[in-house]
């Protein structure tokens, strides 16, 4: 049996008769990629586990399919701040990855590799990424989503330099129990959604496939920071595993007042336009001049900022303050639609996408993330524009 170094994290144990082995890996680490092949070429194992939900799989298999993403349609159906934190986090780990010359996820890259060339079985054990995404939004209020926000441009923006030690490091367990019992306590409501449900999730898939499938050796590769949890609750009886997947998999309900503030503003914009005219016209055209300058050239602005075409840019200004009298379409929508027309992005610029945003000026020089940003800043800019022509619109009439 080949042996790996004493100082990986693992953990083996047996569940219903199944033995399996838990081996806490960096996901940036050519020393875990090797470990896992070492551990997989022994032939003890006959089926891998990863820590890959379906989408993610896809993605590792199918590289190609990002180019084959239809821009458009990501930002039609409001994923596009979704694909833009995704962007942001794989970068930071491209980064790493680029710096010690190893693709990022390659021990999962090798896990699964191995298998589909000796014909094991390959268990997709983690929560959809999507998922998980959306129950950390609903566990945290807005202004922590500013931090978090705030943090991944940071990781954007720093060029500090991890040497390969320090990534090793990551796999030590004392240093991990630490660090995550002080995240657990002073961010608890990130720490739940983004470790502790997904090991909780993962320890009820491996029940459910030892179960369904009567797998002899599983060989599970997970991120160093889940060996911990995941141990724990597969030592512990969770329950049917069916029931506590569909809890975990359950998207909570989302509260129905944010969706009934853009139409309160509305409805106050307009009747400040009715009272405006009911005064006097001269009174109430400028206070539409004041709308149509302000939200125009806020969202125009943004669109600037984000260096998009100069007609997207006269777009911004021109559908803005038309956009903000109709919740149900934004100003980004239209703005990113006509710069996917005037720029459409090409089968090159979703292939260098994951490295280009690994720096800053590489989000402008990519056509994608690119349109990402005319999306994002012309919406924001917008929104500004509507709270201050608002603002502005009620001091009038107050004078």
């Amino acid at each position: 049996m080949t042996q790996i170094p004493e100082e990986a994290p693992r953990a083996d144990l047996t569940i219903d008769g199944s033995r399996v082995t838990l081996l806490g890996t960096a996901h940036v680490s050519r020393v875990s990629a090797q470990q896992v092949k070492d551990l997989l070429e022994s032939g003890e194992y006959d089926a891998v586990a990863v820590e890959l939900c379906p989408s993610r799989y896809n993605a590792l298999i199918n590289p190609d399919k990002l180019a084959r993403m239809d821009l458009f349609r990501v930002i039609r159906d409001g994923k596009a701040s979704m694909v833009m934190a995704n962007l942001a986090l794989s970068a930071y780990q491209q980064r790493l990855a680029d710096q010690f010359g190893i693709e990022p996820g390659a021990e999962q890259r090798a896990a699964v590799n191995y298998a589909q060339e000796n014909q094991r079985p390959v268990l997709l054990v983690d929560r959809e990424i999507g998922t998980t995404l959306k129950r950390v939004l609903h566990n945290i209020p807005w202004w922590q989503r500013i931090t978090i926000f705030a943090g991944l441009v940071a990781s954007i923006l720093s060029r500090d330099e991890v040497t390969e030690e320090e990534i090793e490091a990551l796999k030590e367990g004392d240093m991990l129990e630490t660090t995550f019992a002080e995240f657990a306590e002073n961010r608890k409501a990130l720490f739940l959604p983004l470790i502790d449900e997904r090991d909780r999730y993962m320890a009820a898939r491996l029940r459910q496939e030892v179960s369904r499938q009567s797998h002899q050796n599983i060989l599970v590769v997970i991120g160093a920071g889940h060996l911990k949890g995941l141990t724990k609750y597969l030592e512990q009886e969770q329950g049917e595993p069916e029931t506590t997947i569909s809890e975990l998999d359950h998207l909570p309900t989302p509260s129905r007042w944010p969706k009934l503030i853009p139409w309160a503003i509305v409805i106050l914009i307009l009747t400040g336009f009715a009272i405006g005219f009911s005064r006097s016209p001269a009174l109430g055209w400028q206070l539409v001049l004041d709308w149509v300058l302000i939200n125009g050239v806020l969202s125009g602005l943004g669109a600037l900022l984000a260096a998009a075409h100069p007609l997207t840019v006269i777009t911004a200004f021109l559908a803005a303050p038309v956009t903000s009298l109709n919740p149900t379409i934004g100003a980004g929508m239209v703005t990113a639609a006509v710069e996917i027309y005037l720029r459409k992005p090409q089968v090159g610029d979703f292939g260098t996408l994951r490295h280009d945003t690994t720096e800053l000026k590489g989000w402008w020089r990519n056509r994608v993330s690119r349109t990402l940003l005319v999306f994002l800043f012309s919406t924001l800019g917008s929104a500004v524009g509507t709270y201050l022509a608002g603002f502005r619109i009620f001091d009038r009439l107050a004078g």
